[in-house]
């Protein structure tokens, strides 16, 4: 597909609205997601008629991979007041695997490992598309899935299949 066949962004953002919002989720979390999406898909717009056709998905949630970063970096140099302290201990933090704690395990991740299980899970991408998401190979895509994953596993005191 050439520059000149693409699909007008109008059907390109409906067709990729849900993985990219899925991974931002994942990767800045519900409350900053919406923002998120919006200066990506800002960013693709300006870029759009650049982009080549052959993995729009992969090319949008590299897009959005480089916001989260952003984000990222900019909720680190502004300072966050709270009201109140959470207890250690308290029923939130204990309330297991559900209500998201999951993806709490997963926000704990180094970011490329971060990076690769919300692309993989909640983006629904293949590991080659992975990879080109991050900029790397299909291999190095499928090693820090599993690595990702093995790091949540050792957290919560689970075993893989492999192990038993």
């Amino acid at each position: 597909m050439s520059n000149a066949e693409l699909p007008a962004f109008q059907s390109f953002l409906d067709e990729h609205r849900r993985p990219v919002l899925a991974f931002l989720r994942a990767m800045v979390g519900p409350d900053e997601a919406e923002d998120c999406f919006q200066e990506t898909f800002l960013a693709a717009l300006r870029a759009y008629p650049r982009a080549e056709g052959r993995s729009l998905r992969a090319w949008v949630l590299t897009i959005a991979r480089h916001k989260a970063i952003d984000h990222h970096r900019a909720r680190g140099r502004r300072p966050e007041p709270v009201a109140e302290v959470p207890a250690v201990g308290s029923a939130e933090a204990q309330d297991g695997l559900g209500g998201g704690e999951l993806w709490r395990q997963v926000a704990d991740l180094a970011p490329g490992q971060r990076a690769a299980i919300a692309l993989r899970f909640a983006a629904d991408l293949r590991y080659r598309e992975i990879g080109t998401a991050l900029g790397c190979s299909e291999a190095a895509a499928r090693r820090r899935v599993h690595d990702g994953l093995e790091a949540i596993r050792e957290r919560l005191g689970t075993t893989s299949k492999e192990d038993q």
